[in-house]
């Protein structure tokens, strides 16, 4: 069994707190994702989980040992890194096969099982060809045939499609995950792009400033998001915010306009931020909420039409068949089911029926 714990998992440099009291619990054969903007802590967590980094306080487990304050050589993990860190004088072969050799296997079972890798990630053709000539998606493909090749407990990869192109980016998410589904191994994955990050994951642990802030499947962060950081961090284009007052329990004043939202489950303080997807706000002539068009994007099947209104800025996703133009006024019909109520102040979400639904109430 696999799973990794972490608890109460504290890293300070000098002054500095780059992890603040972490709790989390990654499960045997899961895919988690650890997201979050440059300078969250993300990366420090996973170099403590690899040992590469020790913390100040807290404790580490992996398959039930306490790993803590082991050095990373004597933790049965396998670290992917971003710059893939492959020896430029080995070929492709010799590549993975080296950290096989350096445990003193026999040289019959380091064949066998550096084809084997090879074969899982597609890369047979290339096992004799020298890694400076290949391209990032093929030596990205070698680094974690390097990985895959130890057969360790559990996969920790530090943004490895940072450095690929869009187009290798989406190809290598694609066959992560396809991989992940064949091999069944446990792995945290770090990254910033919330495209992959949604794309890939079981479950998403989003970071800022040290702190956990939202822990849950893909699905429950894009719909149900805790603040309004998580909110405005998930989803291209992000979730529209705009300023609100509480007028009823299942209504609120967006400028001049009152517009019906999910039941609270809490009283409101006085001044709200009202959320809404793009995919749930739709243009209506007869809306009360009015507004300016300041855009106008062609997304191919779709697109996306930006509103300046009295409370903020709106974005709404629409089909190509609804014609508007720069400058025209509109009028915005927020779906009354899926808006989210913040609390200005703290930025949290406020329990209403949308978060009750779910089991979160």
């Amino acid at each position: 069994m696999a799973e990794i714990r972490i608890a109460h998992l504290h890293k300070r440099f000098g002054e500095f707190v780059a992890v603040r009291d972490t709790t989390l619990t990654v499960a045997d054969g899961e895919f988690f994702v650890l997201l979050g903007p440059s300078g969250c802590g993300k990366t420090t967590t996973l170099r403590m989980i690899a040992g590469l980094e020790l913390p100040t306080s807290g404790e580490i487990r992996l398959a039930g040992e306490d790993v803590t304050f082991r050095r990373a050589r004597d933790r049965d993990i396998a670290f992917v890194f971003q710059l893939f860190a492959l020896y430029p004088h080995m070929n492709v072969r010799r590549n993975i096969a080296f950290p096989l050799l350096a445990q003193g296997l026999p040289r019959a079972e380091v064949r066998a099982r550096v084809v084997e890798a090879a074969r899982l990630l597609r890369i047979e053709h290339l096992l004799d060809r020298p890694v400076g000539g290949l391209s990032g998606g093929d030596r990205q493909r070698v680094a974690l045939g390097r990985a895959i090749v130890r057969r360790p407990a559990a996969f920790l990869m530090d943004e490895p499609l940072g450095a690929l192109d869009a187009e290798f980016r989406a190809l290598m998410c694609e066959e992560l995950r396809l991989l992940h589904q064949r091999i069944g191994a446990t792995t945290v994955y770090v990254t910033h792009d919330q495209l992959e990050a949604m794309a890939m994951a079981d479950r998403i642990a989003v970071m800022d400033k040290g702190v956990v802030l939202q822990c849950d499947r893909p699905a429950e962060i894009y719909h149900r998001p805790r603040s309004i950081f998580v909110a405005d961090f998930i989803g291209s284009p992000a979730m529209s915010f705009l300023d609100a007052r509480p007028a009823g329990p299942t209504a609120a004043r967006v400028g001049e306009a009152t517009v019906a939202v999910p039941r609270l489950q809490e009283e409101p303080p006085p001044e709200l931020v009202l959320g809404i997807r793009p995919e749930h706000l739709r243009l209506a002539d007869s809306a009360p909420l009015r507004g300016v068009v300041a855009g106008v994007e062609y997304m191919g099947a779709r697109q996306v039409v930006t509103v300046d209104t009295a409370a903020g800025r709106a974005r709404l996703r629409c089909g190509n068949e609804v014609k508007v133009g720069f400058g025209e006024r509109v009028g915005l019909l927020p779906d009354p089911t899926r808006a989210i109520l913040f609390d200005r102040a703290s930025g949290r979400a406020l329990r209403s029926e949308l978060f009750a639904a779910a089991g979160h109430g």
